[in-house]
């Protein structure tokens, strides 16, 4: 796997010190890589995660999970290092103990407790079914998108695959890698439906009004947490601080204004080429 590695500036070592979360200074946190903090993140899920494209064609990886990465970072005085790939790349590399973090709009599912651990819950948001205008009137209710003559689709390795395959078992149900894909899939007539995360499906609503969020999705956990490789307790404990006190500041109510505003123009959503560009077939297709 070709894995376009963005790091951000380091801060200086006299403000790291600063800037430490003051219960860390009795745990000593250990990471991947001495001195620096790496997060997986499937850039293909704004606002969590997406680029956001300059004026000059510039794509700068964005999202409130970007944002929110950073604060964490800082407060822990560590240097940032975002690792983008797809979704269930993510879920490998953090199982695998290969990146720090997994910072992907990650539902805490205790099926996927075995492989990470979960912070506390810092977005609290919701599932949704989503198609398009032409086709909303065939989904009424959720229990009508269960019929084998609908495709039903959802990302990989996702929890919205779960609630695909629990919620519609007779459709035939497709798992697409970028949820970029599945939005093709249905703006072209491929797809007749998709489970998306609400806040996700209402950032691609934004830009292609042809979508259509039917219904809401019932789901037991409703809201994101960050997957922290298993056994580092001090780690966990470092972040779950940070989220308290990005909560407590406002910090992650800015977070998500600023990337639901980014995500509402020019955006590409998927990992760049080997030169950190937006691949040239996704680039025409985006100027279109």
């Amino acid at each position: 796997m070709n894995l376009k590695k963005i790091t951000a500036i380091m801060i200086g070592a006299v403000m790291a010190v600063s800037m430490a979360v003051p219960a860390m200074a009795d745990d000593k946190v250990e990471t991947v890589t001495d001195g620096k903090l790496t997060v997986a993140t499937s850039p293909d899920f704004a606002p969590y995660e997406f680029y956001s494209i300059d004026e000059d064609g510039n794509p700068t990886l964005s999202g409130f999970d970007m944002d929110l990465a950073q604060y964490i970072a800082d407060k822990m005085g560590l240097e940032l290092e975002v690792v983008p790939m797809d979704f269930d790349g993510v879920l490998s590399e953090l199982s695998q103990k290969n990146v720090d973090l997994g910072m992907a709009g990650l539902s805490p599912d205790p099926a996927r407790a075995d492989a990470m651990e979960f912070s506390d819950l810092y977005y609290k948001g919701g599932q949704s079914f989503v198609t398009v205008k032409d086709k909303a009137d065939q989904f009424k209710t959720l229990g009508d998108a269960n019929n084998k003559d609908y495709s039903i689709g959802a990302q990989t390795g996702s929890i919205q695959l779960d609630l695909a395959n629990e919620n519609t078992p007779d459709a035939d149900i497709v798992s697409l890698p970028k949820v970029t894909d599945i939005i093709t899939e249905l703006l072209t007539g491929k797809m007749d439906g998709a489970f998306i995360e609400t806040a996700v499906a209402e950032s691609y609503q934004k830009n292609y009004p042809d979508l259509e969020i039917v219904c809401d999705v019932p789901y037991d956990t409703e809201g994101s947490a960050i997957g922290v490789a298993k056994g580092n307790e001090a780690l966990l404990k470092a972040v779950n601080e940070a989220i308290a006190d990005a909560i407590d500041d406002g910090s992650i109510d800015k977070f998500v204004a600023d990337a639901t505003e980014l995500a509402a123009g020019q955006t590409y959503e998927g990992t760049l080429d080997e030169n950190g560009a937006v691949p040239e077939a996704d680039a025409a297709d985006d100027a279109e």
